[in-house]
């Protein structure tokens, strides 16, 4: 049975690995330090944030957002360790709220591994704190116990890790803000160009008149947080939700073209249309700066990604004003005696209710003028997409030739939010993959896979990943891919045949501890072939049979059929592969490997993790709004991914098989 904590309220913890899960009105930080025997944190190494989200024992999120998810292993603290503080704080230097009695009460939760919470606390009364310790995890006795805390602190961060006994406190927090202000840690990330810029974008406004000004969130960004956030146009969320602008190694992104060299882009053509006198002017495919088409609609994608959050923060951000107004002029009138009750009283309220009205109106009237200019984007660049970005249905598959180049990106799915969810954004990655992909099979994820029978979810998501794996195929040169399968049981047969029957799957699923042990020693020892000759400039030297194709690993009911050293070598491919051509497409659900512990957490973080259902787990890395995120599958009962397999096929056949991929 939940506890409901009240300030000061303890309870028992029967479990030592748990969750800590945080809902809050607008983009919060969320942190936690370790407190030895006096309470005391002794350096920051004992503080997980989201510039260094890891710690001996706790995970945190790796950027602001509105949901959060920290892990915390109680039996993994170093033996000093007493004490688990968890803070929250609100971002500074981001445009967004500067105290937390302008926010709806913060919810938290402690529950195990299965979501079953434990106890739940609702932090009240905070007015113009910006920080807050929200709960402690305290030992006594040898016995783990929770403790609601709700401690503010109005000089914020520093204030706070200061009132613990760190000595670098200042410092410190100024870390974590600049952390935070650079978007270290979203879960999707932007072009390191803005599509806008130069070219020629008209920007959205934000809600006008007797409005509070947008709350903007982080700029720039990468990774992802807990469980993908997870890092949504968009390349490398869930949730992450969020990732969302770092490599898996650490390393900033290079967002050019590979092999671009030349120093000028050519100018994009005109912005739009003259439209009506009075209307907006017409959009047209391709208004962004680029050197090619290509360019220009990918940026262009990602100019209408940025438009939907920002508009849709001035809006949320327009209500959260409204509201916040309407019930001080409320409280206005409750407190006076002469004014309660009475015809002043019932006039008063019936005036702030309309003014409440009409600013909300207005703001609505905004944002449904930004989002008619959007859809009316959406359609001029829509059906303008080449098939690399195209969903499945799109003539542009129609004409499919194999190409002679690799596109700078590809599409896994669509983005939408709430105020408008016929308006889809389309999700990209860029090309060559800078991560793996994890297809979660999971029923937790979402309401929409709640209501999924768990094999039916596990099959919808073989089918996400073969049509992933078919669209890499599609979009690659000959030859120049390669995809594996295991499948150490079998139960991905159906979904697979795509790929078998086509012969896009060049030998058949791995099946087997044997099979699977052949497969992961073929793909480790080539990256660690490609790995030593690059290291010592001696690509030359390489075996004359190695395949210098990309190389794609689908990985289907893991952990099924998997050893310790089986693991091992997944960990490693999902780290060191992507940078040698080498990639990992996990169909899992992660509950099904608690069994593993936290060995098979970096596994997870090193994917960017995407559903077979919609799932609102991706975050943007402007104002951090949650996506809800859709794949990108045929429709039901179209035949066009075995179509554009065989003419893959084809087009091998006529190149002579992988003779081309060196």
């Amino acid at each position: 049975m939940t506890a409901e904590l009240v300030r000061g309220q303890n309870h028992p913890l029967p479990e030592t690995r748990l969750e800590v899960r945080i809902s809050a009105g607008k983009p919060v930080v969320a942190g936690a330090t370790l407190g030895d025997d006096q309470g005391k944190v002794r350096g920051a190494d004992w503080v997980a944030h989201p510039a260094a989200p890891q710690i001996s024992g706790l995970e945190v999120s790796r950027q602001a957002a509105v949901n959060h998810r920290l892990a915390v292993d109680l039996s993994a603290l170093p033996e000093a360790v007493h004490r688990v503080t968890v803070l929250l704080a609100l971002p500074t230097g981001v445009g967004g709220p500067v105290r937390f009695g302008g926010l709806a009460a913060p919810f938290i939760a402690v529950t195990d591994l299965d979501g079953v919470e434990i106890a739940t606390y609702t932090i009240t009364d905070l007015d113009a704190e910006s920080a807050v310790t929200a709960l402690e995890l305290y030992r006594r006795v040898g016995v783990w116990k929770v403790r609601a805390v709700g401690q503010g602190y109005a000089g914020g961060l520093a204030a706070m890790l200061q009132d613990q006994g760190l000595p670098e406190a200042v410092t410190l927090a100024g870390e974590i803000n600049d952390a935070v202000v650079r978007g270290m840690a979203t879960s999707l990330k932007p072009p390191a160009v803005r599509a806008s810029e130069g070219g020629g974008r008209v920007r959205t406004a934000a809600a006008g008149g007797d409005t509070a000004p947008v709350q903007h969130g982080p700029t720039g960004g990468s990774g992802t947080t807990g469980a993908g956030a997870a890092t949504a146009p968009i390349g490398t969320p869930a949730s992450g939700g969020a990732d969302a602008s770092a490599s898996p190694s650490g390393s900033p992104v290079n967002y050019r073209h590979p092999g671009r060299h030349t120093a000028t882009p050519t100018p994009p053509p005109a912005a739009s249309q003259p439209g009506p006198p009075g209307q907006p002017p017409q959009p047209i495919a391709g208004d962004a700066s680029g050197w090619t088409m290509e360019e220009r609609l990918y940026n262009q994608v990602w100019g209408m990604f940025e438009d939907l959050a920002r508009t849709t923060a001035a809006y949320r951000s327009a209500v959260d004003f409204a509201d916040s107004r309407m019930e001080k002029e409320l409280d206005s009138v409750l407190s006076d005696p002469r004014t309660r009750v009475g015809p002043l009283a019932d006039a008063a309220r019936t005036e702030a209710r309309t003014r409440h009205t009409q600013l909300v109106e207005q703001a609505r009237a905004v944002l449904d003028r930004d989002l008619a200019q959007l859809v009316a984007e959406a359609q001029v660049v829509e059906p303008a997409l080449p098939p690399a970005y195209a969903r499945w249905e799109s003539s542009a598959w129609q004409a499919y030739e194999v190409p002679m180049e690799l596109p700078m990106a590809l599409r896994v799915g669509d983005l939408h939010l709430p105020e408008r969810t016929d308006l889809r954004i389309p999700m990209m990655v860029r090309l060559p993959l800078e991560r793996g992909l994890w297809v979660d099979s999971g029923r937790g994820g979402s309401p929409d896979a709640a209501l999924v029978d768990s094999t039916e979810l596990r099959r919808l998501a073989m089918e996400s990943a073969v049509a992933h794996a078919a669209r890499l195929i599609a979009v690659y040169p000959v030859g120049e891919f390669t995809v594996h399968v295991i499948d150490p049981a079998g139960a991905g047969a159906s979904a697979l045949t795509p790929l078998t029957s086509t012969g896009a799957l060049p030998a058949p699923p791995a099946a087997g501890a044997q099979g699977v042990s052949a497969v992961l020693a073929k793909l480790t020892q080539r990256v660690d072939l490609v790995q030593m000759a690059i290291r010592s400039d001696a690509v030359d030297a390489l075996p004359p049979d190695l395949d210098t194709a990309q190389q794609l690993l689908i990985v289907n009911d893991f952990p099924h059929g998997f050893d310790d050293r089986a693991v091992t070598q997944l960990r490693y491919l999902a780290d060191e592969g992507p940078s040698v051509g080498v990639h990992l497409m996990m169909v899992a659900d992660r509950e099904d490997a608690r069994a593993y512990g936290p060995v098979l957490d970096p596994l997870w973080r090193a994917l960017l993790r995407v559903t077979p259902v919609p799932d609102d787990h991706l975050a943007d890395p402007w104002v951090g709004h949650a996506w809800t995120f859709e794949p990108s599958l045929a429709p039901p009962g179209s035949d066009v991914v075995l179509r554009v397999l065989r003419q893959v096929a084809r087009a091998r056949e006529s190149y002579g098989g992988h003779d081309v991929a060196g």
